[in-house]
């Protein structure tokens, strides 16, 4: 496959709209470095994890590495933070915060290596005088050591958050995601609240700022800087917020939300710009919406190479798209499709970023192995079609129906997916088709009724004794 994908959100006209990021790239964090702009995501159970993105208009993006290389855990919200001419992931795995730097944000990166403290969703900062604080869970903060990779002393509660007013219709007071700006002499926190799933209007980004990273705080008199105000509205759950500015001195927020009607897509990411009032506090802009045609930052615009949708690639690794769900050993990195003789494989997932798209890959078994093409949420839930020695079957929410009569050991399975409704085709030659008997519906394969804050994947799975060749995956958007 060659060319380049445009970023759908660039209109080619000074406009863009959102999604900047299509699919399931929660939490993001974006540091700016002269004129690059750089952004990651929670990777959760899946490894390679961490995505590296590279822009030079925060608009469009390209993958350049995966800094975490080999699965460590359930990994959530991460923070990107630059310091001397180093780079930083600040990052919880299973709730125990740990560190990963490199000098190029391409890599190579370190290993994770723990702070010594335990909670969720770290913030670094830094003031003038090089001192260095760690944000994190609801309202703490820690002193860093000059080097950012232990911490000083015990943390301290400094911020309880936002009162926001009872009679929103939120999933809890919870406060998280502290984000921290150090601008004009104040560390201005951005924090995610209200909960970031559960009903559309819960999730929201308020501010608060103090002269002193242990407080006091003081809330913001324009918060919430971000809130679905109401179920009806294209952008749904939005919250958890990391402030950039450009080398022109404009302020941009990038933050996650659902789509509306589309949450099996996941929380993707959005962009809008920021002002700066007279009292020294940021907000959105009047006449701003996040669902219409906003003009662009300055800067570039970067393409994204198709190679990144390609299982393997020249250098015989993953490409971008693709990642291992919980896989247990580490020789399932070696090779993209290599399964050892007499071993069961992670699934391999691919995120879809359209609303209606159409898949393809050829399967060829060998052994007593099997493979499978399919839609999948979690190891529980997904639904596809396998090709074994004894034929084709089915795998409807887990189950595999018996077999289907198929002659080949060479399978290209096509799966059109359109109005969350999943049907698919296999073939001897990737010329004549026909349809499989089982087809699925998966509107519903989301956190909010299936939890794990995951989305709808396609994932490749090969499992028993003999080895599964998957080859010449394709995918593209439907209209």
């Amino acid at each position: 496959m060659h060319g380049v994908v445009q970023a759908k959100g660039d209109q080619g006209n000074g406009t863009y709209i959102n999604p900047i990021l299509a699919g399931d790239y929660a939490d993001p964090t974006v540091v700016r470095v002269g004129n690059d702009y750089y952004m990651t995501h929670s990777c959760f159970e899946f490894a390679p994890g961490f995505l590296i993105w590279h822009s030079t208009d925060l608009v469009n993006w390209e993958p350049i590495a995966k800094a975490l290389t080999e699965y460590a855990g359930n990994v959530w919200a991460p923070d990107l933070a630059y310091y001397k001419g180093r780079f930083y992931i600040y990052a919880p795995i299973d709730e125990e915060i740990m560190v990963l730097t490199a000098s190029e944000p391409a890599g190579p990166w370190s290993s994770p290596t723990k702070l010594g403290i335990r909670g969720i969703d770290p913030g670094h900062v830094a003031d003038d005088n090089g001192n260095r604080y760690l944000f994190y869970g609801s309202g703490h903060v820690a002193e860093l050591t000059p080097d950012g990779l232990s911490v000083i002393g015990a943390p301290r509660k400094v911020y309880e958050g936002w009162r926001f007013p009872d009679e929103w219709v939120v999933e809890g007071r919870f406060l998280e995601s502290p984000k921290l700006t150090y601008v004009n002499g104040y560390f201005y926190l951005t924090v995610a609240q209200g909960g970031s799933s559960g009903p559309a209007t819960s999730h929201m980004v308020a501010s608060a700022r103090s002269k002193h990273p242990f407080g006091p705080y003081e809330d913001s008199p324009y918060n919430p800087i971000v809130r679905t105000q109401s179920r009806n509205e294209k952008w749904l759950s939005k919250g958890h917020g990391s402030i950039v500015d450009t080398p022109e001195g404009e302020w941009w927020i990038v933050y996650h939300a659902y789509e509306k009607g589309y949450y099996t897509l996941g929380r993707q990411t959005l962009l809008e710009p920021l002002e700066w009032t007279e009292d020294g506090w940021f907000r959105i802009p009047e006449g701003v919406r996040a669902d219409q045609p906003i003009p662009k930052p300055s800067g570039q615009a970067l393409n994204r190479s198709v190679s990144f949708r390609e299982i393997q690639t020249e250098t015989g690794e993953l490409g971008y798209a693709w990642s291992w769900y919980k896989p247990k050993r580490t020789n399932e990195h070696e090779q993209a499709i290599a399964i050892s003789p007499g071993s069961m494989s992670a699934p391999l997932v691919f995120m879809p970023e359209d609303h209606n798209y159409e898949a393809q890959v050829e399967i060829e078994i060998s052994g007593e192995s099997s493979g499978r093409f399919l839609l999948f949420y979690n190891d529980k839930t997904y639904s596809g079609l396998e090709l074994s020695n004894d034929g084709l079957h089915g795998v409807i929410r887990g189950w595999r129906t018996p077999a289907k009569p198929f002659p080949s050991r060479h399978l290209v399975a096509r799966l059109v997916y359109r109005d969350h409704e999943a049907v698919f085709y296999y073939s001897h030659n990737g010329t004549e088709w026909t349809k499989f008997e089982h087809s699925f519906e998966t509107s519903g394969w989301h956190h909010n009724a299936l939890g794990g804050f995951l989305a709808l994947r396609l994932a490749l799975w090969a499992q028993g004794p003999g080895n599964v060749t998957f080859k010449n995956f394709e995918y593209r958007a439907l209209t």
